[in-house]
């Protein structure tokens, strides 16, 4: 789209200074800017100018944040969300995740009904993005580096509510496999969520 800007100088030769664009004189046009470049010091008529200067529509743009997608293990079924990391596995160690529905099973739960997410796999993630997306009523995180970023400050093996949720933050599986009193503080915590 070209819009026509008509500018009023006393001196042609200061266009140059006033707009960044090319100008174009008409045939007629150039003895009159030649004229007055050569007797500035004349009086001088108003001259009149005009140019194509190019115009960019509005564009408006509007930006859509694509929602956090997640790669877990579990349905999700029973809504409790458990947090592990492991920087080389997909999800979880296969005599973890053993150990972890043992768990379960003395709770009435399956594998079925709970989401296992390994943070180490979505370091970026927080836990705003978690409670959206799995909409859980229980969270289970085990170890330090399964918190995700944005939680409050959490006392270990203690239940808390963060968010909303009922919260148990406990030691790693690594750290309890060999480790009974571990075991036994986290079991312990664990009933009552």
């Amino acid at each position: 789209m070209l819009k026509f800007v008509k500018v009023n100088i006393e001196n042609p030769a200061a266009l140059h200074f006033i707009m960044q664009d090319d100008l174009f004189f008409l045939n007629t046009d150039k003895n009159l800017y030649h004229n007055k470049v050569i007797a500035a010091d004349m009086p001088v008529a108003e001259t009149v100018i005009t140019t194509p200067v190019a115009v960019s529509p509005v564009v408006e743009v509007t930006v859509v944040e694509k929602p956090v997608e997640f790669k877990y293990h579990g349905k999700n079924n029973k809504n409790l969300l458990v947090l592990v990391h492991y920087p080389t596995l997909e999800f979880i160690h296969e005599t973890h995740l053993t150990a972890l529905e043992n768990i379960l099973k003395r709770k009435g739960f399956e594998l079925a009904d709970v989401a296992i997410v390994n943070l180490a796999k979505h370091d970026a993630v927080n836990i705003d993005d978690l409670t959206n997306y799995f909409k859980p009523q229980k969270l289970l995180i085990l170890g330090k580096n399964a918190l995700p970023q944005g939680i409050q400050s959490l006392a270990l093996n203690v239940p808390q509510q963060v968010t909303g949720l009922a919260t148990l933050y406990s030691f790693s599986f690594d750290e309890m496999m060999d480790n009974n009193d571990y075991k036994k503080a986290f079991w312990e915590q664990m009933k009552g969520l």
